[in-house]
């Protein structure tokens, strides 16, 4: 297919090999995207003066549980490839090929880092604002994977960068035109997550959030933009009514994180004074110099 100058070609492989051992893009961006996240969060909890090799200990529970939780959501969410009539169920366990839900990442992998707080004797709360940020960063990398695999975009488009897919990957909806463009949402979503990852470093540094704060905003922020690109996208997926059951998922997820962010600062209104655990007793010190001055 002859490329338009305007359009964003997709990758032509996806899978190089080093001898016998394959090495997918796929994999490789969710690599790169947990270093990198990795990286901002250490940075991030030192601030808030944590010790940063304590990042690494919860992030070995963390990760596992996190891959576990978005493949189980995303076989659940699409599960024709793998239960319907032509489906195989033994492609559940292919993390490789892809396919990661969020949401179910998110919430096995709180789990997995509640956990991993615990045995590091730190507050959950605490991690859960100095991630968040690289979460988002983790996400926008994740998606070149759905780049390379030509997989996961929108209709179609006319507009200049929309997307080439090849009229001969399995990916390819049979019923357009071989030189059809169509949205980027990879790309939708890496800008969006990105300029929320900006914008949530900003908030925490301004307003001194705490309490699980900045972890909120993180939410609702993500599932905002997740509502409009997912309803962009033409992947087979599970419906509810007229929408994707992504769509529905964002916007309950995103009023519930809208209503702890809120409830949460009346009930907090300053930020934690140490990454550690205390006893409740102490739990009264954890206000903004305004607050405490005010007493």
């Amino acid at each position: 297919m002859a490329a338009l100058p305007t359009a964003i070609p997709s990758p032509s492989e996806s899978v190089w090999y080093l001898g016998p051992f394959p090495l997918r893009a796929y994999a490789l961006a969710i690599m790169a995207g947990i270093v990198a996240a990795i990286w901002l969060t250490r940075r991030r909890w030192a601030e808030r003066g944590g010790d940063p090799e304590t990042v690494l200990e919860i992030t070995f529970w963390a990760v596992p549980f996190g891959i576990v939780g978005g493949r189980v959501y995303h076989v659940v969410s699409s599960p024709e490839a793998y239960f319907g009539p032509d489906g195989d169920p033994w492609k559940a366990f292919a993390i490789w090929e892809g396919g990661l839900g969020i949401w179910g990442a998110i919430a096995l992998g709180a789990l997995g880092a509640y956990l991993g707080c615990r045995r590091q004797g730190v507050r959950f709360a605490v991690f859960a604002d100095a991630v968040a940020p690289g979460l988002l960063v983790a996400q926008a990398i994740g998606r070149l994977g759905n780049w390379f695999n030509q997989e996961l975009f929108g209709g179609p488009t006319t507009l200049p960068w929309g997307l080439e897919i090849d009229p001969m990957s399995p990916t390819f909806p049979a019923e357009y035109a071989p030189d059809t463009l169509f949205h980027p949402t990879f790309l939708y979503e890496m800008v969006w997550n990105l300029a929320l990852a900006a914008v949530l470093i900003w908030a925490d540094r301004r307003f001194r959030l705490g309490h699980g704060r900045v972890f909120w905003l993180y939410v609702a922020g993500y599932t905002l933009g997740r509502v409009w690109i997912e309803a962009l996208r033409i992947d087979p997926a599970e419906m509810i009514g007229p929408f994707r059951l992504n769509v529905w998922t964002s916007i309950v997820v995103g009023l519930v994180a809208l209503v702890a962010f809120v409830v949460v600062g009346r009930r907090h209104p300053g930020r934690e004074t140490t990454v550690q655990l205390e006893p409740a007793a102490d739990e009264g010190k954890d206000q903004n110099p305004e607050v405490a001055d005010a007493r």
